[in-house]
């Protein structure tokens, strides 16, 4: 799967999914775009799209988009409150469809 990591995702955390093509917000140059706009970019490049932005469901119509959404719900989005999350993660990923939002974390 061709996965995009939101720009408020730590660089590293790209690390922890082996087996997927992981690219970043800022690693395609669209670093600071609105989510309007990143989300119509965001559609020639991936997947799922994974993101710590709880208000990325109420301003976007998920159902429309040709990629699911991965919504990470943790503490912080430091590596040591993410990483328990992977596998989780992971699972949402396997089980992307288009215009899906899956809810990981707390």
């Amino acid at each position: 799967m061709r996965v995009l990591l939101d720009e408020n995702l730590p660089l590293e955390f790209a690390a922890e999914f082996q087996g997927h093509v992981v690219s970043t917000v800022r690693g395609i140059g669209c670093a600071g775009i609105q989510n309007g706009e990143l989300m119509r970019r965001a559609a020639t490049v991936c997947d799922v799209f994974i993101t710590m932005d709880k208000n990325l469901p109420h301003q976007q119509n998920i159902p429309a988009l040709p990629f699911s959404v991965v919504l990470v719900r943790a503490r912080t989005n430091r590596l040591s409150d993410l990483r328990p999350l992977v596998a989780e993660i992971l699972v949402a990923i396997e089980a992307a469809q288009p215009g899906m939002l899956h809810r990981v974390g707390g």
